[in-house]
Formats: structure tokens, sequence, C-alpha cells
């Protein structure tokens, strides 16, 4: 494609020969002959001090936020954002072929995007996934790499998804993705708000930066269905365009209220009530939580314009998610549960719901991941230990940093509970033995943290590692 072709939507000055394209980067390890490369300022390297050597080794063009005396230099205002419209325009705009669906919150996202793009396929419409766990294009799943991919990989996917005749598209979008603008230009017929607590400091710096970010998305939806329950509600309607639909399961004053909730270990039951009527949901995962993510999907594809109904319908019939709320097959007389809970939220949220369906105790095994928010650790380690009867304090995925270091910044936080019965194992495998080894008849299990992943993250790189395994493997040694 025309250098000119690809930024004819972009506000740019500078020259250059109007030369195919035939790749775009910004990487600049992956500059090759024909590429256009794009300098990005990070916050540990500055791709502008790559530029000269990007047109040494046969890039047709740089583009930069600044002049730098070179031939061939695009400049422009942001180079992140016109890295995305870049991307967008290479692949030929395959957003504008797709009914745009986007979810955002710090925690519910995967579940509510399983339930959305499963309900879209029983109603008669295909859609495409991306999220956390996988990637759906047509009839492919493929693994995710990132909750939202970089922009490139963004917009090959949905060039693949249109290809493969998909109508629809349901994303996950995350904080970082929104900040970097990696979905920039896209515009989304209809985005959710699931909740906001805290998460990602170590990337966003302060919470306000966080909850702007996530704000970003509904600046470029034309329907967005906010969760009122969120003390963060307020800000997400605030300045935006689009029509604003609210739900909630404590209130009475929004579009749509869940009302007459039960909650069993076979999952949810409810009533949902609009100006529609009243529908009843019974959605097949535990956990009260899941009144809010099954509830989002329902309110979302209703305001998009199917009939209430047989959304009920359809959602009714979805499976739980890998790694949320998961219960892992074992011939024991207690149940092992593995849950991607990695936030203070998220660990409350499930520790809550295994309350309300556990007859004996709860076995928490939990951590925090290393090179990431400190300030969460203290308070993953509060609720860890308050919620629990037995909390059982081990390793994440540690990076590069020192596991017991890690495990004593969360010891910080139960000194109001120490006569609570805590285990402090560093090694993940020997913590989930301890944990099994503990339970009797009738406790829960949960290994909170890991949930769909099945690697461990280590200063020596990344292992495979699978807590399914792990607990057969434990099991099958007695």
């Amino acid at each position: 494609m025309k250098i000119s072709d690809l930024v004819a939507g972009i506000d740019y000055r500078g020259n250059f020969e109007n030369k195919e394209a035939g790749c775009i980067t910004d990487n600049s390890a992956k500059v090759c002959p024909g590429c256009i490369f794009v300098c990005i300022r990070g916050n540990h390297f500055d791709g502008h001090t790559k530029a000269a050597e990007a047109l040494e080794n046969g890039a047709v063009a740089v583009v930069t936020e600044r002049d730098l005396g070179l031939d061939n230099q695009i400049i422009v205002s942001d180079t992140r954002k016109a890295y995305t419209l870049l991307c967008a325009a290479f692949y030929g705009h395959p957003e504008r072929k797709l009914k745009m669906i986007g979810i955002t919150g710090t925690n519910g996202k995967t579940t509510t995007a399983f339930v959305m793009r499963g309900a879209l396929e029983k109603l008669g419409c295909k859609a495409g996934m991306i999220g956390t766990v996988k990637n759906v294009i047509g009839d492919t799943e493929e693994p995710a790499a990132l909750t939202t991919p970089d922009a490139n990989d963004l917009f090959a996917l949905l060039g693949r998804m249109a290809d493969a005749g998909c109508e629809y598209c349901v994303m996950e979008v995350s904080s970082q993705a929104l900040a970097q603008r990696r979905v920039e230009g896209i515009r989304f017929a209809c985005s959710v708000f699931t909740n906001l607590t805290r998460d990602h400091l170590d990337y966003h710096g302060t919470a306000e930066n966080y909850m702007a970010a996530k704000h970003l998305l509904f600046e470029n939806s034309d329907i967005a269905v906010i969760n009122i329950d969120d003390e963060a509600s307020d800000y997400m309607m605030s300045g935006t365009p689009c029509r604003n639909i609210t739900f909630s399961v404590e209130k009475n004053n929004c579009d749509y209220s869940a009302k007459n909730i039960r909650c069993s270990a076979k999952g949810v039951k409810y009533e949902i009530v609009s100006n529609e009527g009243i529908g009843r949901v019974s959605f097949g995962v535990p956990g009260e939580f899941n009144v809010y993510n099954s509830m989002g999907a329902v309110v979302a594809l209703t305001e998009l314009g199917f009939d209430m109904k047989e959304v009920i319908d359809a959602v009714s019939l979805s499976k739980g998610v890998p790694g949320r709320m998961e219960v892992v097959p074992t011939d024991t007389p207690y149940t092992v549960i593995v849950d991607y809970a990695h936030t203070p939220d998220g660990l409350k949220n499930i520790l809550l719901s295994l309350r309300k369906i556990t007859e004996g105790r709860i076995i928490a095994v939990f951590g925090c991941g290393g090179d990431r928010d400190r300030t969460k650790r203290p308070i993953m380690g509060e609720i860890g230990t308050n919620l629990s009867d037995i909390a059982v304090i081990t390793s994440d995925n540690p990076r590069t940093e020192d596991p017991v270091a890690i495990i004593d910044e969360i010891l910080t936080g139960v000194e109001h509970h120490r006569n609570k019965k805590i285990i402090v194992e560093p090694d993940r495998t020997a913590a989930i033995r301890k944990a099994l080894e503990t339970a009797q008849p009738g406790d829960a299990v949960v290994l909170a943290g890991k949930g769909h992943e099945t690697y461990q993250i280590l200063s020596t790189g990344k292992i495979h590692y699978d807590e399914r395994e792990v607990v057969a493997q434990i099991l099958a040694e007695k």
C-alpha cells in the first residue's frame, strides 16, 4: 500500500517518497526493507533514537513526534495514536466491517466477553472474540498473549474476523491498551463497564490515571452499559457523547435491576426488571459477582436490538470460563477451585461467594505478582486472611523479584488476623500440597491468582505450570 494512502487519515507534516509500504512496526528490532518504522517514546526506551538506523536498514519512512532532520520522516503529534491508525489503514479498516463491542473494568471482563460471544452465536450471529484467555476468529481459537493486543496484531485479528464472515467482535479493552491508544479510531457500537478497583497502579501511577484510561472507551462508543453500583460509574458516564444505560443489583433508579437473587453451588438465578418487562435469568456459574457479569451481557445485547427473552435464553445456556470459579475434577470429599482472582476485589469476591456455598472451611492459596503494584500486597494479605479459615500465602508470578520479599509485604496486612491459621510457603506447588493435606470433608480449597494461565513467570523465565496438573499429580502421590 502506498504511504500516501496509509497516512490519509492522519494529521502530519513532512516530506516522503510515496513508496509502497510492506509492513508497519514500532519495534526497532523488526525493521526490514520496505517497512514504516514508528518511533514511540516509552518509559525505558525512545524509538526516536533508532530512526536514522531504521532508514539505513531499508525503512521507507519513519514516523516521529519531532523533526529529526531526516529524509522520509512523517511528523505527528502522537506516534502511539498514529501507529494504531496506520495499522488500521494497512489492514483495510476491518473495524469498520464489524460491530464492535468493548468491555472494560478491573474484574469481570473475561466472563462477560465469553457470555456475550456465546450468546451472539446462539442468536444466529457469527462473532469473534479478543480477550485474556483466548482469541476466537471464526471457527478458530488461539491463545492470547495480551488482554488487548498490540495494534498491529489487533487489526490483523479484526481483518481475519471480517474475512471469516464475523458480524460482531466482542473484545476486552484493558486500561493499558486505552492509555497506549491501541484502539484509537475504533467506534464501538456498545461498551460495558463492569467495575473499578485497585489494580495496575504500577503502570498508571495513580487511581485517577487508571480511571481516566477506562473512561476513554466510552468517549468512542454509541452505547455505554454501566454498572451503577460501582463508585466510578458517575465518572464513566460523564462527558461522553454516548447513550448511557444503567444496571444495578442494589438500586432501583436504573434502567435494568436484578431482583430475587439466588446463589448456589450450581450458579446464580435472578429476575431482571426493565421497561422491556421482566426476565428470569439462570446462569450456571456460581458467585454473586456473576450476577453482574451475566447481567451486563444481557443488557448490552438487549440495547443492541435483540429481544430480551431470546437474549436471556441464550445467556442461560452459557458455560463457564476457564480459570474463573473453575471446579477441578477430584475424587475427594472437599472441593478444589481454580480462579484468576489476582486483585484485592477479585479475591474478596471469590471468598465471599464461596462462603455462601461452602459447608466447611475455606482454604485460600494466594500470592501477588512481582514487578507489579506493590501497594495492593498488604491489602491482598488482609482480605485473604480475614475472609478464609486458613490462608496459605505463596508465590504467584514473582518475575524478577524475590518471592520471599513479596510474601513479607503481603504479611504486613495480616497483623490483625494473627489468630487465624496462616501457612507461609514460597514454593507454589508445596503450598498447594499443604492446602490439600489440610483439607477436610466439606472444605473448599481455592487456588487464586493463576486461573486460566498454564505458566509461571520466574526470574529465570517462563515455565509450564498448570494448577490442574499440579493438583492431579499431588493427589496421585497419595
